[in-house]
């Protein structure tokens, strides 16, 4: 009965362990792919990250990807990965369910103009576009797109890093999106890093911290390393040092939960080279620079959704 009894314990015990092992090393399910085709009217640096973005993730082939350029050099690097290519806004949103307007917001007006004046316009049905515009508003989408049946707007502020899959992006819904809609816009947006939807009336102040912010961090890295430089080192090792320090210090904002202050503050001993350093930025007024940097580009984007208005 002894012999049984420990038999069965360590039965349990083992199985128990195998449980918690399988959970530990199991990898996840592969995503479900996305069955739609996906549209890019403008092929620049957005428009690459989102696309790249999703399929590394695998949700798309690019042979579901349809992309318009008015420069058909720059169409080239498009065709190569096997994605669809035309001189045409009409042909990609035609062959496309999902699109994304990624153009500069002074030339949407002219963009969509060009596909409400195609043979095909009234073949445009039922579309779920996705606008990347800095300041257009989603009132304004809508009042561009209304000539299309059935068409929806999401807006989304996205930034480089989701290239990475260190995304940052927030969205709003327009207002004949569907859940089914939502819940698209999400698994997409989601595989670039993170995403959460947020009210319209926050988004240009989040895109100035979000999308505008990634290239005050590179001008940050960039002095960081020239610091170093300035004392003695060679490019390339301060550089790797600074990139390494300032992503170990986002990350120790993101995990500890710690306010910024509190985190300085545990690096700055008394009389110590730290706070120095903290006394010299101070001088230069670094943190009210930053502060004018973010708002003013959220009052850029501002200015350019009012060049898209009638």
């Amino acid at each position: 009965m002894l012999g049984n009894g420990i038999v069965g314990s360590s039965s349990r015990h083992l199985s128990l362990v195998l449980l918690i092992a399988g959970k530990h090393f199991c990898t996840k399910a592969p995503r479900q792919k996305i069955p739609n085709n996906i549209g890019f009217i403008g092929d620049g640096s957005m428009a690459k990250a989102i696309c790249r973005s999703i399929k590394r993730a695998g949700l798309i082939e690019y042979s579901q990807v349809y992309v318009s350029s008015p420069f058909p050099k720059n169409l080239d690097s498009w065709k190569e990965l096997g994605a669809n290519v035309s001189t045409e806004n009409a042909y990609v949103v035609k062959e496309a369910d999902i699109i994304f307007l990624a153009v500069k917001p002074h030339i949407l007006c002219d963009a969509i103009g060009t596909i409400t004046a195609s043979s095909v316009a009234k073949e445009i049905k039922n579309k779920l576009f996705i606008s990347i515009l800095a300041g257009v508003t989603i009132k304004n989408l809508e009042d561009l797109l209304k000539h299309f049946e059935g068409s929806r707007v999401v807006r989304v502020m996205p930034n480089t890093p989701m290239l990475i899959g260190q995304g940052c992006t927030v969205y709003c819904p327009g207002s004949k999106v569907s859940d089914n809609d939502l819940k698209l816009v999400n698994s997409i947006l989601e595989v670039t890093g993170m995403c959460q939807m947020v009210p319209e009336s926050t988004i240009n102040s989040i895109g100035a911290v979000t999308a505008s912010g990634p290239a005050f961090v590179y001008v940050f890295i960039e002095a960081l390393s020239d610091g170093g430089v300035r004392m003695g080192l060679h490019r390339d090792v301060s550089t790797k040092f600074a990139a390494q320090t300032v992503m170990g210090a986002a990350k120790m904002v993101l995990e500890t939960n710690k306010h910024m202050g509190t985190l300085k503050d545990e690096v700055c001993s008394a009389g110590g080279q730290t706070i120095a350093g903290i006394h010299a930025l101070e001088k230069c007024a670094l943190r009210g620079s930053i502060m004018d940097a973010v708002q003013a580009a959220a009052l850029r984007a501002a200015e350019l959704g009012e060049q898209t208005k009638k």
